[in-house]
């Protein structure tokens, strides 16, 4: 059996269904990082830590030049922008490409500042985008592979609902 390498080598931004093609240079994902919580009790010789929430997420775009329509929609701090990224996950075993399929992260998110850009000589603007996250989800040929919204409570592995035994149990 051939080994089997999963590649992404490109991708396109849509803010409010509005294509962003050839405008972003690079996206950072959010995180979905875990808080942990330190447990240490009488008669244990160790501490250990167990999950007590999660953290905040950020995105970040960097643009590849000056855009009124972007610089308009990514720097107001009050309005909630949804996110895309759509990109190609293409696999290849024994030098041929056996498959393509869509990877989708979705997120919704707001500005955290309003960059005006660095200027050099002799060389192009360079703008980047710091955003506040409070959902995302990510999509794999339309399989849902995790889903978090802070506001929601809502956390989802595979499409199965993490957290409704704790909706649950607090009466929400």
């Amino acid at each position: 059996m051939a080994l089997q390498i999963n590649r992404v080598i490109n991708a396109n931004v849509y803010a409010d269904d509005l294509s962003l093609l050839g405008t972003a240079e690079e996206v950072e994902a959010p995180k979905l990082m875990q808080v942990m919580a330190e447990h240490k009790a009488l008669g244990m010789v160790g501490k250990t830590e167990f999950p007590s929430g999660f953290d905040k997420m950020e995105m970040r775009i960097k643009w590849n030049a000056i855009y009124a329509n972007v610089m308009a929609k990514f720097n107001n701090p009050y309005k909630a922008i949804r996110l895309q990224v759509r990109a190609s996950l293409e696999t290849w075993e024994g030098g041929d490409r056996v498959a393509q399929v869509p990877v989708v992260i979705y997120a919704t998110v707001q500005s955290k500042g309003m960059p005006m850009g660095n200027f050099k000589p002799n060389d192009n603007v360079e703008i980047e985008s710091n955003l506040s996250c409070t959902h995302v989800k990510m999509e794999i040929d339309g399989i849902e592979i995790v889903e978090f919204d802070a506001s929601a409570n809502i956390f989802k592995i595979n499409g199965v609902d993490q957290l409704a035994e704790y909706r649950n149990n607090i009466g929400a």
